[in-house]
C-alpha cells in the first residue's frame, strides 16, 4: 500500500491539514483545525491523523507544510500565534523522512496551475501568454505578492516582499489619505491599505476627512455597512479596489506577468459583486504608455477554498522549491 504525504497550509488561525496521494495533487481529507487549541505543529499533526483514522504504521513520510510567516533556517516562528519550532525536531517527531517547509503565498502561488476552470472568476479578459510569469497577489491579513514561472520541468515560484513597496497615491484624494495614513504611520507602505486592517483604516480616514462619526469597528464591519447603502462605507469599498488596482497593474509591470494575474486571498472573493462596480479595471489599466500591455492581461479572482494545499502539493515533489 503507498503511504499517502501529507500537506499543511497553516495561518495565524487555522491550521489546514490534508493527504495526497504522491504524484498527484487533487487534497482529500482535508481538515482545519484552531491553532489555538494546540501547543505546537507536532501536536497538531499528530491530531490531525488520528482524526483521519491513521495509525502509525500508515502514517506520511514526508510532508510539505506552508506556514504564514518568514521562512528562513531550522526556527520557524509563526508572526500570528504561539507556534515555534524547530524543523529538524519536528520531523524527528512526526518520524518523516521528509519535511518540507515553505511560506503560504509560495503554496498560494504554486497552487494556482492547478486551479479547476470553475474555481476562477474572471475580471478583465486577456489571452495568458505561454512561457510568461504569472502574478499572484492578494489581500488577507497582510498583502502577499508572488509570482511564478514556467520552468522547463517545473514551476519555478517567485517569492517577493512586493506588499512593503511605498504607497503612491494618483489623485488628490488619495494625496489627502497619505497624509491621514503618514500621520499615523510614517512611511505608509501599500499593505497599510490592502488588507483588512487596512480596509478599516481606509473607511476611518475617509470619515476623518469628512469630518463623520465611525460606526463601523472591525473590517467585516465595513462591508456590511457598504451593502446596507452606508455612503462612507461604500466610498471605502470601492477606493480600496480602485487602489488595489493600480498596485495589480504595478505589480504586473514589474513582474512582466503576461501569463495573467491571480487574485487570491480571504478578502476579495467576498468583494465580487463590487468589482464590477469599482474602478479596478480602469486603474490596472491605466499605465500611460503601457496601457495596452495591462489591457492585454487577463486578470482573475481565485475563489478555492485552500489554494495553498494545491500549492504544498506541488511543493511536495518540485525540484525548484528547496
Amino acid at each position: 500500500m503507498t503511504r499517502p504525504a501529507l500537506i499543511g497550509d497553516i495561518g495565524g488561525t487555522n491550521a489546514r491539514f490534508a493527504l495526497v496521494t504522491p504524484g498527484e495533487h487533487a487534497p482529500r481529507e482535508s481538515i482545519a483545525l484552531p491553532c489555538a487549541d494546540y501547543p505546537g505543529l507536532v501536536e497538531a499533526v499528530r491530531d490531525y491523523l488520528a482524526r483521519v483514522g491513521l495509525a502509525a504504521d500508515d502514517a506520511p513520510r514526508q510532508a510539505c507544510l506552508a506556514f504564514a510567516c518568514p521562512i528562513d533556517g531550522d526556527r520557524v516562528v509563526m508572526t500570528n500565534n504561539h507556534w515555534s519550532f524547530s524543523r529538524r525536531e519536528a520531523q524527528t517527531a512526526l518520524g518523516l523522512e521528509r519535511l518540507k517547509v515553505i511560506n503560504d503565498f509560495t503554496a498560494q502561488a504554486l497552487g494556482v496551475p492547478h486551479l479547476a476552470p470553475d474555481e476562477l472568476v474572471e475580471v478583465q479578459p486577456g489571452v495568458a501568454r505561454e512561457h510568461a510569469a504569472c502574478l499572484v497577489i492578494g489581500p488577507g491579513t497582510g498583502l502577499g505578492v508572488a509570482g511564478i514561472f514556467p520552468g522547463r520541468h517545473a514551476w519555478i515560484p517567485l517569492p517577493t516582499e512586493g506588499g512593503h513597496v511605498t504607497y503612491a497615491p494618483t489623485d488628490e484624494r488619495e494625496q489627502n489619505l497619505l497624509r491621514h495614513f503618514r500621520n499615523r504611520y510614517g512611511r505608509v507602505s501599500v499593505e497599510r491599505i490592502l488588507c483588512g486592517q487596512g480596509l478599516l483604516d481606509l473607511y476611518l480616514a475617509h470619515c476623518s476627512l469628512k469630518g463623520a462619526n465611525p460606526s463601523c469597528q472591525a473590517p467585516p464591519d465595513v462591508t456590511a455597512a457598504a451593502a446596507g447603502g452606508d455612503a462612507i462605507a461604500r466610498d471605502t469599498l470601492l477606493r480600496f479596489l480602485k487602489i488595489l488596482g493600480d498596485v495589480c497593474g504595478d505589480a504586473a509591470l514589474t513582474m512582466g506577468a503576461r501569463g495573467g494575474v491571480y487574485l487570491c486571498g480571504g478578502i476579495l472573493p467576498r468583494l465580487l459583486d463590487w468589482l464590477p462596480q469599482s474602478r479596478f479595471v480602469e486603474a490596472f489599466t491605466a499605465k500611460g504608455r503601457m496601457s495596452d500591455y495591462n489591457r492585454s492581461i487577463p486578470v482573475r479572482v481565485v475563489t478555492a477554498p485552500w489554494p495553498g494545499l494545491l500549492g504544498a502539493a506541488e511543493a511536495l515533489h518540485n525540484e525548484e522549491v528547496e
